[in-house]
């Protein structure tokens, strides 16, 4: 297991919130030891994994339980998109009968009520997962400063469920981004996706801004590689 530290500074583009997904998404089919024909990919979003896809392929699946997203979603005669919830039956029952070269998920599956169940399931279809998931570490210091916990699974939990059905290599990264100022720094955590559904109360929220001592946001992204199935 590899632990590796970047500071990242995107002055210029601060109006894209979701940054770090990018760069997730990029490293993730960078890092792909082969070209896979047949692709299912879990929590497609507006198309991070998929643009970035540059080889000839059969088949491309794409799961999401956002419609918006799905309607967002770039796709061509080679492609199907479904709108479903990747802890929900509905989604077990549509892949049950697939079979996939890989399985890719950047960003996603960090929200999963039941990460071992998910990977359970996947490894019925696919002898390969290469996924990216945020950790319970994003926002570390926030999370101190305003005494909340995070709505996003941890790093041992992460790799415990991985652990139970496959052997994985794993990466850490530890990624700073860098603000001009807090309000900026604050609108982003507002609208980058990473920190959920959950909102902080005017008075918490007040103490953070008043508290919060760095410049910069720290995220905590796992990349998990499956070897073989245990």
């Amino acid at each position: 297991m590899t632990k590796i530290n970047q500071f990242s500074k995107y002055a210029n583009e601060y109006k894209n919130h979701n940054i770090i997904q990018q760069i997730a998404a990029k490293s993730l089919i960078r890092e792909l030891k082969s070209k896979p024909k047949r692709i299912l990919e879990l929590g497609i979003g507006s198309g991070q994994v998929y643009n970035n896809i540059d080889w000839e392929y059969d088949f491309y699946k794409g799961i999401d339980a956002s419609k918006q997203m799905c309607e967002l979603h770039p796709k061509s005669s080679k492609d199907e998109i479904v709108c479903l919830d990747f802890d929900s039956q509905e989604f077990y029952e549509n892949i049950k009968n697939d079979k996939f070269d890989i399985v890719l998920s950047s960003s996603a599956l960090q929200w999963s009520k039941d990460l071992s169940k998910v990977i359970e399931k996947l490894k019925d279809i696919s002898n390969e997962i290469n996924a990216c998931l945020f950790t319970s570490n994003t926002f570390k210091t926030i999370q101190e400063i305003s005494n909340t916990r995070s709505p996003i699974l941890t790093l041992d939990s992460i790799k415990e469920a991985f652990d139970k059905h496959f052997v994985c290599e794993y990466e850490i990264y530890q990624y700073k981004l860098e603000f001009e100022n807090k309000k900026e720094l604050f609108d982003y955590i507002k609208k980058s996706g990473v920190s959920g559904e959950n909102s902080l109360d005017f008075k918490t929220a007040k103490k953070l801004y008043k508290e919060y001592p760095l410049n910069y946001l720290e995220f905590e992204v796992i990349f998990v590689k499956t070897v073989s199935k245990v």
